[in-house]
């Protein structure tokens, strides 16, 4: 009787069900991927805790927050255009020159000339315009470094504030004008103990933060991308709640949001938006990571710069009559090393000398780390030269990070 071969089973076995990553891994993965940005934010949340122990409870007092704010807010607008001009591969050394320059002009227009006001910041901003197109036409058509462009700038708008100013102060600015750095929204409503349009600010604000992560998640899972488990996502959203309501009392229990405040943000979300969604914006990334990549793969590299410098030099105006509106003067010594803050704040919060790396909000993160220990060491007694030599390993141990993270990423 014959027998029948039996053909062996060549199937391959099952595989066996993939596991979900633990909460732990996932979050790990995520605090890696965002290292500099979560890094920054844990440290001012510490430095924060630091000085309001250090500081018997003074640092968050709604006075000494509304201070904070106002003092450096120019510092802050700075630093968002000065992270877009590092993303892009270059720095800009003449913003603190072209501030003072910018406010001298709108002391001598309002001052001296009575122009209305309005029509002194229109113009003042017209000219933060065309001095930024006049730096970046050099950098990126000429080919030009921009270390040595912006040199040049910083001494040319410092002698250009002397010229004008004739080495006097000139003052005061109308009270409207003064309201860009030091006024407030204007109460309405009922009279209660807060300021009820921060209330409402600071409600509608928390409702599209939380609008925000939640489009966020959804969209990460519709792109197949591995997000929170929902546990942390709700720790982050409460989180993000407590900032915000804690945030909005303070704010609401003194004379509510500075008028700076209001500008601060509207910056914030509209670069944010730019560098995060546009098409400007991923060129502005490509051209700071790999130019010559960028180029051969269709990106006007030089285009790019050009808008980035003047860009640089709208938000430098800004930030130049932020400052006069502040002192109330137009003064031939403003500007001094605002150039050094905002470069320092665009490192502190993620920048990458080597361009291509950074955000808008890591910019107000750096800008409000150096701010908090500014304050903070000022009101426990510490030294102006001491504050220097702290700053300076703030600034050294963040760039240092950056170059180690790289050297890892690397091997």
């Amino acid at each position: 009787m014959a027998q029948t071969e039996t053909t062996p089973d060549t199937t391959p076995p099952a595989p066996e069900p993939r596991r979900p990553p633990s909460a732990g891994a996932v979050l790990a993965r995520a605090l890696r991927g965002n290292l500099r940005q979560y890094g920054m934010l844990v440290a001012l949340g510490l430095i924060v805790v630091l000085f309001q122990f250090w500081t018997d409870g003074i640092l968050l007092q709604p006075l000494n927050i509304t201070n904070l704010i106002q003092q450096n807010g120019y510092i802050l607008i700075l630093a968002i255009g000065m992270m877009i001009v590092i993303i892009a591969g270059h720095i800009d050394l003449s913003v603190g020159s072209l501030a003072a320059f910018v406010g001298a002009a709108a002391a001598v227009m309002t001052v001296e000339h009575h122009l209305p006001w309005p029509v002194a910041v229109a113009a003042a901003l017209l000219i933060g315009a065309l001095a930024g197109a006049w730096q970046g036409f050099w950098i990126a058509f000429l080919g030009i470094p921009s270390f040595i462009v912006t040199l040049a700038g910083m001494l040319l708008f410092r002698g250009g504030t002397q010229i004008l100013l004739q080495g006097q102060s000139v003052a005061p600015f109308p009270k409207g004008f003064q309201n860009i750095s030091s006024g407030f929204l204007p109460e309405v409503g009922p009279s209660t103990d807060y300021h009820n349009l921060t209330l409402l600010l600071g409600l509608a604000v928390l409702a599209v933060a939380i609008l925000q992560e939640v489009r966020g998640r959804r969209r990460a899972a519709s792109y197949g991308l591995e997000p929170l488990p929902a546990g942390l996502f709700l720790a982050k959203l409460a989180a993000i709640t407590a900032a915000v309501v804690a945030f909005t009392l303070l704010l609401a229990s003194y004379h509510g949001v500075p008028i700076v405040l209001l500008v601060l943000g509207v910056l914030l979300v509209g670069f944010g938006y730019v560098m995060r969604n546009s098409i400007l914006g991923r060129h502005t990334y490509a051209v700071g990571g790999n130019e010559a990549a960028a180029r051969l793969s269709g990106v006007k590299s030089k285009r790019v710069v050009f808008l980035a410098f003047v860009n640089m030099g709208v938000l430098a105006a800004l930030a130049g009559l932020v400052f006069a509106a502040r002192l109330n003067a137009g003064t031939p010594q403003a500007g001094i090393n605002f150039e050094l803050e905002a470069i320092a704040a665009a490192f502190i919060g993620g920048a990458s000398a080597s361009g291509g790396v950074g955000t808008v909000l890591g910019a107000l993160t750096g800008g409000l780390v150096l701010g908090v220990l500014n304050n903070g060491m000022s009101l426990v007694g510490v030294g102006t030269d001491y504050q220097q030599v702290i700053k300076g390993l703030v600034l050294l141990a963040a760039v240092g990070f950056d170059v180690y993270n790289k050297r890892k990423a690397g091997t």
